[in-house]
């Protein structure tokens, strides 16, 4: 067990330490449940393998290997179709995922106001890192990068994912699958993401369903049983932890416990949802289409992420997200 522990997180591609040297971090955040070793509840949480909630910033990118070598980075070549961040509640009984327009127009640390996407292709991870955190006023515990390529493996060694359309999926003007629920191969569900004609709100659309086909991935891991059989649940991590470059600090125990945190959820304990928005918009100068964050909204869910109390921030503002449907049943 120790050597596929080890192997499994050798798989990841390792980032380096994106944290080190930020200025002006968010404290760590509080638990509400019990800490490991005695304390009491508000211990402030220091490592991920302690009872608290944890913070991850996911980012899918089109240049996940070179976010890894500074050597081989090029200002304005690395580009973000998705930033997430992922809230794991410290009672382990749900988890929140929460993708933030790529277009919102906000401040970049250096660079005055821009869409976020670009502190990714200024400045790398830190930056990004650096962005989101004034943003939210959310320290980030862990940083990780993929892309939806690497999402098509992941899917076919599932055997693909079910994934329900409401109208025909086109691809260049081609049918690939028509309206209805299907068992879609990686490629059939990169064409799903990828799709732009045809969707009525545009990016928002592809946000969702950039959330579904990964809902999709898990309900498929969950119906499958496949952490809870050795023969399935190796090649699978092996797939997954082989399509992500990660911070230094995700090291092995910290990968486990990730593992034990998502194991006992089912489909519908996963909140997918888009931050609050105040619609659309053009930048100052006029030249970009860019996305207007509802500030308001967007501040009270962050400080109830940093709250630890995401479930009570949904129940009480239902209509403030734009939240992903759950899986009928």
């Amino acid at each position: 067990m120790w050597a596929l522990q080890n192997r499994l997180a050798g798989n990841i591609e390792h980032l380096g330490d994106p944290f080190a040297d930020l200025p002006d971090r968010p404290p760590p955040g509080t638990t509400t449940g019990t800490p490991t070793d005695g304390a009491p509840a508000g211990t402030p949480a220091t490592d991920a393998t302690e009872d608290g909630a944890l913070d991850l910033l996911v980012v899918g990118s089109d240049s996940r290997i070179s976010a890894g070598d500074p050597s081989q980075w090029e200002r304005g070549a690395q580009r973000t179709d998705a930033i997430m961040l992922v809230h794991l509640p410290a009672d382990r009984q749900g988890a929140y995922v929460m993708s933030i327009p790529r277009d919102s127009w906000v401040p970049v640390p250096g660079y005055g106001e821009a869409k976020i996407n670009a502190a990714f292709s200024f400045g790398g991870p830190s930056l990004l890192i650096q962005t989101v955190e004034g943003l939210t006023s959310v320290r980030i515990d862990h940083f990780a990068v993929t892309d939806f390529e690497s999402f098509t493996d992941i899917t076919d060694e599932l055997g693909g994912v079910r994934i329900t359309l409401k109208q025909d999926l086109l691809s260049g003007g081609r049918l690939v699958l028509p309206a209805g629920e299907h068992l879609m191969s990686g490629e059939e569900a990169l064409a799903y993401v990828r799709q732009r004609q045809g969707l009525a709100r545009g990016d928002f659309d592809r946000v969702h369903r950039q959330q579904a086909w990964m809902r999709a991935i898990f309900a498929r891991m969950r119906n499958e049983q496949t952490l809870q059989n050795p023969t399935k649940s190796l090649p699978f991590l092996d797939t997954v932890t082989r399509s992500i470059a990660a911070d230094d600090g995700l090291t092995r125990d910290v990968l486990n416990d990730l593992v034990d945190r998502v194991d006992g959820l089912g489909s519908n304990d996963i909140g997918f949802f888009t931050v609050p928005v105040a619609g659309t918009g053009r930048s100052p100068d006029g030249a970009q289409s860019i996305v207007r964050l509802d500030r308001p909204a967007f501040d009270e869910l962050m400080a109830a992420v940093a709250a630890d109390d995401v479930a009570g921030y949904l129940a009480a503002h239902p209509d403030d997200v734009d939240l992903l449907p759950p899986i009928a049943s």
